[in-house]
């Protein structure tokens, strides 16, 4: 048994597959992913972009290709690109011809909606024939028109049967390398259906609240949705569907990795909202740190408070932790214990030297670690 209980996770037990060289479920790590919002025919823009969500830590990156164009740019782009590429079909089934030829990972599509049994048997042919996985992807908003009328309106059990005939149409052809989203904006319909298809399949799930909304609003219900799921041990991949840049879903997601000790990535800010007792700026000085920060990827924690109300204890507890003081004058603490002090002028450049260095100390000890082994 954990030493800390409350904070056990138990995962719901699922089938593994392959994104590329990417496991999902299984056990696997939870995945983080994002989609491109560049023209996808514009390889340029998109690799960019697509550079921009590695570097903030994207597992599987989706991009949309809703025509020839689209699949034609996929291959360079395919190449380009350090993780999985996801290729979102829609209606079209030469496009998921067309994106399995050009590399895709995975083929985001749901096999009802684009047409007879034989164009579904052609899409199967070609993902097993290029090592493609499948993501069947069903949202609230664009449930087929039969369910709505068999349950009045998008519902939990509306979505789940939904997905359950996109199964049935892709193991009737012998193909089990999928994965499964039924999403929805309304966070309870989104997390009853997941729940219930949870309980109806052994594939992996991909999590989100989709059209969430702009980077505060969606944060908060995705946060709550995903959130809620991943606590329940149900979920394998996730993203974050945001108004905002890609590079940002990504953060938001690490971020809820990070809440619920799922996963880390980078550092963990421990700040208080600051109150008239501070003895420094808080909010501008975290803002800061969490921008300058924004390249270190080992794990580590780092505890910013403004006074010594609260400022000792959790410092106790990260790697790092620095304490407002009296004149200007401030406490910084590595590893828990009272270290020395620092002054205004050019604390945050220090702060920053000390994550660097510890992050840097942290990755020679995994390496030495890692060597030894061998």
């Amino acid at each position: 048994m954990s030493i800390r209980p409350w904070r056990d996770i138990q995962r719901r037990p699922s089938r593994q597959i392959m994104v590329g060289n990417v496991a999902v479920g299984g056990g696997a790590p939870v995945t983080v992913q994002t989609m491109t919002n560049t023209p996808t025919e514009d390889a340029k823009a998109t690799i960019d972009q697509i550079r921009r969500c590695e570097d903030a830590g994207a597992d599987i990156i989706r991009v949309s290709c809703p025509d020839e164009a689209s699949t034609a740019a996929l291959r360079q782009i395919v190449r380009a690109a350090k993780v999985p590429i996801v290729a979102d079909i829609h209606f079209h089934y030469k496009r998921a011809l067309e994106a399995a030829d050009a590399g895709a990972a995975c083929l985001r599509i749901n096999p009802g909606n684009i047409g007879s049994a034989e164009r579904v048997a052609e899409v199967v042919r070609a993902a097993k024939a290029n090592g493609c996985s499948m993501r069947i992807g069903v949202n609230a908003g664009s449930l087929e028109k039969d369910l709505l009328e068999k349950y009045g309106e998008p519902c939990p059990e509306a979505l789940v049967e939904s997905a359950l005939d996109h199964i049935k149409l892709l193991q009737d052809h012998d193909f089990h390398e999928y994965k499964v989203a039924v999403k929805a904006s309304d966070v309870f319909l989104a997390v009853s259906a997941y729940m219930g298809l949870a309980e109806a399949v052994d594939c992996p799930l991909h999590l989100g609240i989709t059209e969430a909304g702009g980077l505060i609003g969606g944060t908060v219900k995705s946060a709550i949705g995903i959130g809620n799921l991943l606590w329940a041990g149900i979920g394998d991949t996730i993203r974050v569907s945001l108004s905002a840049e890609p590079e940002e879903e990504v953060r938001v997601g690490f971020e809820i990795l990070k809440a619920l000790g799922i996963r880390n990535r980078g550092v963990r800010v421990v700040s208080c909202p600051s109150c008239a007792r501070q003895g420094f700026d808080v909010i501008r000085t975290v803002q800061t740190l969490e921008e300058r920060l924004q390249h270190i990827r080992v794990p580590l924690s780092l505890s910013v408070l403004g006074c010594v109300v609260n400022g000792p204890g959790e410092a106790r507890e990260t790697d790092i932790g620095l304490t407002g003081g009296g004149a200007g004058k401030h406490m910084v603490y590595l590893s828990g214990v009272t270290d020395h002090t620092v002054q205004d002028a050019g604390m945050v450049d220090h702060i920053v030297r000390l994550v660097e260095a510890k992050a840097a100390e942290i990755e020679a000890a995994e390496a030495a670690q890692a060597q030894a082994a061998e």
